[in-house]
């Protein structure tokens, strides 16, 4: 993220036509919201839900009067979890549909590929799912987790509290996993971990054969030291991975698996008592007491028709970035994006947990961290959460390409990677 990005160079144009922008979306009937999630391909399993999430709430906000005057129209597209296809479905929505935002993406990969042209027409994003950080754009607000936020949260717990001296980081093939586990391996050495009590693995999307790679976890695990699996394996592939857990008798008692991909979502549909007691850490569970969260269940099960649905965490990042979206275009008075972009920081909004999420400088919330441990309806217990809102961090301080990088999109530093140090923008490669 340099320092001049196309989409700072399109706010300077922009600026000096703000007047005509404004009344061209004044003249327009309906305020668009662009949705970019895989309907199919092997990321539906996650995906569809939010799809679902953002019609929920556009429908909502219509109840209360829309925007500005307007109705709210959803744009849906389905990018079929094939990666190029995300920034040609995100291009479609900006050129064609012209739509004023969009909600979209789960996976690195498709949010990498979408960059770009965000970057390029001056879009706006919300990406709501726990990623790898090391980035920070002006045109995406981040509503999931960084790596702060959840992964070395997870470690610690099952550090401190679980007793984990063995790790296993088994991951998707794809920048998510392979930098998170890079920031893990870095932080667990950090923490006094040698290097062969780490064992690292990845699989392709969709992957399901585990006979093998779950035999190999059962023998790193059988060297004497308490063994924990973290996983960052992502969509449909989970499923065949819990199985042969269960299948060669791993309980969570005796290799607990904590997984940063696997919700409520994941977990409808199919047999989760042998899952019973293995882990999650999101900022979010369906458990949650708060009136805020019954409200929000009791809102989805009006809009599905059907009281069996869940919710989950990148569903809840998904309605915070909503609500901090319309409040953002009341605030500037239009839906142009540099004014939103300016409204946004700041911006608060009710979680569903009780507390508060906050929009940060560097376009990342502060949220709450909870670890889940699964329960035979499916569901989480909460068995361990934050005792306040921690600040989403875009770069690490655990790999040292990123320790003296922070983001900024405010005046005097404007910047997504600044350095400390040597007080430039742009002081890492991406």
């Amino acid at each position: 993220m340099k320092k001049m990005t196309m989409g700072k160079a399109a706010k300077v144009l922009s600026m000096t036509a703000l007047a005509a922008g404004i009344s061209m979306a004044n003249a327009a009937d309906t305020i668009k919201v662009g949705v970019l999630h895989s309907l199919s391909g092997t990321m539906a399993i996650s995906e569809t839900t939010l799809k679902d999430t953002v019609l929920m709430m556009v429908e909502e906000q219509n109840e209360k009067g829309g925007l500005l005057g307007k109705k709210l129209e959803a744009v849906v597209v389905d990018p079929a979890s094939n990666w190029p296809l995300f920034a040609e479905k995100a291009r479609e929505l900006l050129e064609k549909e012209k739509v004023d935002v969009i909600f979209g993406c789960w996976t690195s990969v498709s949010r990498k590929s979408v960059l770009p042209v965000i970057e390029e027409l001056n879009g706006l994003m919300f990406y709501p799912v726990q990623y790898e950080g090391e980035e920070s754009s002006y045109n995406v607000f981040y509503t999931g987790a960084a790596p702060n936020q959840q992964a070395i949260p997870a470690v610690d717990y099952l550090m401190n509290d679980i007793g984990a001296e063995r790790w296993v980081l088994a991951g998707t093939d794809y920048v998510y996993p392979r930098t998170t586990n890079k920031i893990l391996e870095s932080y667990l050495k950090s923490k006094g971990v040698a290097a062969e009590d780490i064992m690292i693995n990845y699989t392709p999307f969709g992957h399901s054969d585990w006979q093998t790679i779950v035999s190999d976890i059962k023998k790193f695990g059988s060297a004497g030291k308490k063994t924990a699996v973290v996983s960052t394996i992502n969509g449909d592939a989970n499923v065949p991975f819990y199985k042969e857990l269960a299948n060669q008798g791993i309980k969570a008692e005796d290799i607990p698996v904590v997984a940063f991909s696997v919700g409520e979502e994941e977990l409808s549909g199919f047999d989760t008592t042998p899952l019973v007691g293995h882990l999650a850490a999101w900022n979010y569970f369906m458990s949650a007491e708060s009136e805020e969260n019954d409200a929000f269940i009791e809102t989805w099960h009006e809009f599905t028709g059907d009281d069996k649905r869940v919710t989950n965490d990148p569903m809840e990042a998904t309605y915070i970035g909503f609500e901090m979206w319309a409040k953002a275009v009341e605030k500037a008075g239009t839906t142009d994006v540099d004014a939103v972009e300016d409204a946004m920081i700041g911006i608060e909004v009710p979680n569903l947990t009780g507390g508060t999420a906050v929009m940060n400088k560097n376009h990342h919330l502060s949220k709450p961290v909870l670890i889940g441990e699964i329960q035979e309806d499916g569901q989480f217990e909460i068995v361990w959460a934050t005792d306040a809102e921690v600040p989403g961090d875009a770069w690490t301080d655990f790999l040292p390409e990123s320790a003296n990088l922070i983001s900024d999109w405010t005046a005097p530093i404007n910047c997504g990677n600044y350095n400390t140090v040597t007080k430039t923008c742009g002081g890492a490669a991406e």
